[in-house]
């Protein structure tokens, strides 16, 4: 076999491996469709988006998942505004700040939080996470906003801490040599040359520490409490989007108009992430350019 057939076969391997991933993608969002749409012959887009009722086995039953939809906004802006700042001051620390010894001792603990099974930190958050809340707080249950986003926080945490620290440590070192040359300072070298010049790796860390977070299922469903209401505080319990979805498909019956709406509610939280997803890409192609 010669080079040139060697070559041929290698590219076309990988073309047919990535097709395949193509057409798995929209074999899935293909069948996700299908199986949600029907869901609009028992209930308007509007009512269904809008709606504050979610009573699947009332009859009638209530397919409006407003309050699905504001449980998973509730704990993704709140585990994000732990977990980014914390992530970054972090990879900041470890990549400018900590000794070597220090660092060597410190990342791989932090990596070590990614190899916790979901359903084991969604039991610390039952078990110990919970009672500890409503001691301190005084609010009617530990299963609340606060519990999952705190949760999701620390799940987060790894992917963001660990990329924004490569990120910043590639930015070259002859760009802060030259900061430092003229006169600044480790802060203003740090804060004018190092993180604006690895701002394009920060914002797809923290794009994909938050994807964990909003496609988040078993933490949410064992941390949140599992109320199909619109949350008013970070102490009141919430039921996200993929809580439901898990919680009631078993439940409801093959083709029914329970198991539509579950689908259909799969369609919203999947256009909820693709939206991120493409914001985020948008804002990371914005640094890219900029750093270029």
């Amino acid at each position: 076999m010669n080079k040139y057939l060697r070559e041929f076969l290698f590219k076309n391997s990988l073309m047919v491996c990535a097709l395949v991933s193509l057409a798995g993608l929209a074999a899935i969002v293909w069948f996700l469709f299908q199986e949600g749409f029907p869901v609009l012959q028992h209930v308007s887009i509007k009512d269904f988006l809008t709606g504050q009722d979610w009573y699947p086995t009332e009859n009638p039953p209530s397919f409006q998942i407003l309050p699905l939809i504001a449980g998973s906004i509730a704990v993704t802006i709140c585990a994000s505004v732990l977990a980014i700042p914390l992530g970054l001051m972090t990879a900041i620390y470890l990549s400018h700040i900590a000794s070597p010894k220090v660092r060597a001792f410190f990342k791989p603990c932090i990596e070590l939080l990614a190899a916790f099974p979901s359903v084991i930190i969604g039991f610390i958050g039952m078990a110990v996470l919970a009672p500890v809340i409503q001691t301190i707080t005084g609010a009617p249950t530990g299963l609340n906003v606060l519990n999952a986003s705190i949760l999701l926080a620390l799940m987060a945490l790894p992917t963001i801490c660990t990329i924004s620290e490569d990120a910043l440590r590639s930015v070259p070192n002859h760009m802060k040599e030259a900061s430092l040359a003229v006169g600044a300072t480790n802060w203003e070298t740090l804060t004018k040359i190092t993180i604006p010049g690895a701002a394009s790796g920060i914002s797809t860390a923290v794009m994909l520490g938050m994807s964990r977070v909003i496609g988040e299922t078993m933490v949410v469903l064992m941390a949140a409490g599992g109320a199909a209401i619109i949350p008013e505080t970070i102490f009141d319990p919430a039921r996200p989007l993929p809580a439901a979805i898990v919680a009631e498909m078993a439940e409801a019956p093959f083709r029914s108009s329970h198991y539509h709406a579950l689908f259909a509610t799969g369609i919203v939280l999947f256009l909820f992430t693709f939206a991120f997803n493409l914001v985020a890409f948008k804002i990371s192609k914005k640094y890219k350019l900029q750093a270029s």
